[in-house]
């Protein structure tokens, strides 16, 4: 791609329902805004309501027309996605665009509800989990399209998910549990593609990544200095919140999108710039290493995907 998309070239997305994981902050906000500037319904699935109510009263603030809604989702609680699927079933009849955007990156030491390492369990089970529950409205509605946001933390990284299989196996090295899952999270996108073609779904799958973005997602919940010292750092080499939402809007909106392509900045080691469709996924992607993740996947979060 030569030209320099922006969300300016976002058409009018009127009818369409869209739901952003974490919508209320950074990334997820910023991707909010644009698509509710553009007439979408926006569904903001986010942990804490109130800041969920926050962040809608901002993008009415900006566009008072905006159609967007708040409900709860907590994705470190397969419970609470499924409670989440629920309650949009019971309001809404389609979903044209799901971005699974919500993550944590090096938390504190912990675990989700269900027993398994947060980053793995919020950043990828979750999304996987959620997608397989709404997947029949995805696919009956005209043009959807699924969202999953990788990382350039994933690139040239070989695909270790079996580390997954128990929460009783510890590591001390968070920051490769978390490129772990990014990386979960593009093979589950282009797996996911693959099963919409071979059933002949017209359904969009596509990955993405948001290049280094200057947000707080970095050590949520940590004040430690060396915490600090990086979101300083990345002040200095990131790129907005709005300029990192672009590869997603890019992949929910652009029109001549196929499926299955990975997209992100196009600066170099694509640390910021503007959209682009990158290579690297499928270099690295493995066919039955692929398949071997989702059928863990559904194993672990009980969720079978019925296409």
């Amino acid at each position: 791609m030569t030209r320099e998309w922006t969300k300016r070239e976002i058409g009018d997305l009127t009818g369409k329902v869209a739901i952003v994981t974490g919508g209320n902050s950074g990334i997820g906000l910023e991707t909010s805004l644009a698509l509710a500037e553009n007439y979408a319904t926006v569904i903001l699935a986010v942990r804490n309501l109130n800041k969920g109510h926050e962040a809608a009263d901002k993008i009415k603030k900006e566009f008072p027309n905006a159609d967007v809604h708040v409900l709860k989702l907590d994705l470190s609680d397969l419970q609470s996605v499924k409670e989440f699927s629920e309650e949009f079933r019971r309001k809404f009849r389609s979903l044209s665009i799901l971005i699974n955007n919500a993550g944590v990156l090096k938390p504190p030491k912990s675990q989700t509800k269900d027993g398994y390492e947060t980053q793995f369990g919020v950043n990828y089970l979750g999304h996987f989990a959620l997608t397989g529950l709404l997947l029949d409205l995805i696919i009956k509605t005209p043009d959807s399209r699924v969202v999953s946001l990788g990382s350039i933390s994933a690139h040239n990284l070989k695909a270790e998910f079996k580390e997954f299989t128990g929460s009783k196996k510890k590591s001390s090295n968070t920051m490769k549990k978390y490129a772990q899952s990014k990386l979960a999270c593009m093979y589950f996108a282009k797996e996911l593609q693959h099963r919409f073609r071979a059933r002949n779904i017209d359904s969009k799958s596509i990955a993405c990544h948001p290049g280094i973005a200057q947000t707080y997602i970095f050590g949520k919940g940590s004040h430690k200095f060396k915490t600090r010292l990086t979101r300083a750092s990345l002040k200095v080499i990131g790129q907005s919140a709005e300029m990192a939402a672009y590869p997603i809007l890019y992949a929910a909106t652009e029109y001549s999108i196929r499926g299955g392509e990975y997209i992100g900045p196009d600066g170099k080691k694509g640390i910021k710039g503007f959209p682009t469709e990158l290579e690297i996924l499928n270099e690295q992607f493995v066919e039955n290493v692929s398949n071997n993740l989702w059928v863990l996947s559904e194993k672990l979060t009980g969720v079978t995907y019925k296409f």
